[in-house]
């Protein structure tokens, strides 16, 4: 969509905008009223919308029951922030203000795959489906192609490798020049927020499910390289897509090296932020784990004492049953008359 001017009162928006075609100044009324049209993702919100609430409708009218936790946290926490990163103000001025990027950054690899893990899609995927369905989508599960995918400490490895190599390098000056990298980067992102997180706070199944104190080791191990690289974005004298910023030649604030400034405080802060909200999740699901295992291990124990009870009982004075042999009670035998 191009951009000459406002259409009388209203402002034609682009859908990447450059330095060629760009979008009115940002003001705090856009800010919050901006929005833009864009395929990329209304088709996936779209559809994942819609055959999760087919799927959880379709549970609820044979009977069974399905969390409305898990429905909020897929409907809006998952799709509703990723439309926000893409169609709100953050995707109309992502290639303006790399502050606005960095928002829409965390947005899309720390917020969205968090709630689209609670949500649990999979779970509600194999509830729907018959027997043959469900071993299918197991073995696909199951695959190694997923294992390699769903490996924590490879997924924890590209959490936090991506944005140095991004940001570090002219690949991120690339994602603005070119309009399918700049998309395709959108999907990468969420990508490997859910290959992290899925495995880590997810109720679904998955094909490595590590213990408890090891995916809490993987999270504190994230957290500083999010801080680093903010702290280093801060203090950069040079500026990152230098060429790309300068030639908007904008009039209205930030100026780049500011803008550039609370992009890397954006960073720091939301990261060590969103972190500690995760980690507080974690911890709590941890916590109603025990308590199931523990409640779990309680029934063990108490089925073990009802059958010993029942077998002493069966047993004691004034019993007439004997073991027969076959793991069953039987009656006693007669006893053998005096020859």
């Amino acid at each position: 969509m191009g951009i000459i001017g406002p259409v009388g009162n209203v402002w034609v928006v682009p859908l990447h905008a450059d330095p060629t075609n760009q979008p009115p100044p940002l003001t705090w009324v856009q800010f919050f009223t901006e929005w833009k049209w864009d395929w990329l993702f209304v088709v996936p919100a779209s559809l994942g919308l819609g055959l999760y609430l087919w799927g959880v409708w379709r549970l609820r009218v044979r009977g069974d029951r399905w969390p409305a936790v898990r429905t909020w946290s897929w409907c809006v926490g998952g799709i509703g922030t990723a439309v926000v990163a893409g169609m709100s103000v953050l995707g109309a001025y992502d290639t303006v203000l790399f502050s606005v990027h960095m928002v829409q950054h965390m947005m899309l690899t720390m917020i969205t795959p968090v709630f689209l893990a609670i949500g649990a899609p999979i779970t509600l995927l194999l509830r729907n489906l018959r027997a043959v369905g469900r071993r299918r989508v197991t073995r696909v599960l199951h695959s190694w192609p997923m294992r390699v995918l769903l490996f924590p400490p490879l997924s924890t490895a590209l959490l936090i490798t991506t944005p140095f190599a991004l940001y570090l390098t002219e690949l991120y000056p690339y994602t603005l020049r070119v309009g399918w990298a700049h998309d395709l980067l959108h999907i990468y992102m969420v990508t490997v927020g859910c290959l992290f997180f899925f495995p880590m706070l997810g109720n679904d199944p998955m094909p490595n499910r590590l213990p408890y104190p090891m995916r809490m080791l993987l999270l504190f191990i994230t957290m500083p390289a999010q801080a680093f690289l903010g702290t280093t974005i801060m203090g950069s004298s040079r500026l990152i897509a230098e060429e790309w910023y300068v030639s908007f030649g904008r009039a209205w604030p930030p100026s780049p090296i500011d803008d550039q400034y609370y992009a890397g405080a954006i960073m720091w802060a939301t990261g060590d932020l969103t972190m500690g909200i995760i980690m507080a999740v974690f911890l709590a699901q941890w916590y109603a784990d025990s308590r199931r295992e523990a409640a779990r291990e309680d029934r063990r124990l108490d089925r073990e004492e009802r059958l010993a009870a029942q077998r002493a009982a069966a047993g004691g004075p004034g019993g007439n049953h004997y073991d027969d042999g076959t793991g069953g009670r039987g009656a006693a035998p007669p006893e053998k008359e005096d020859e």
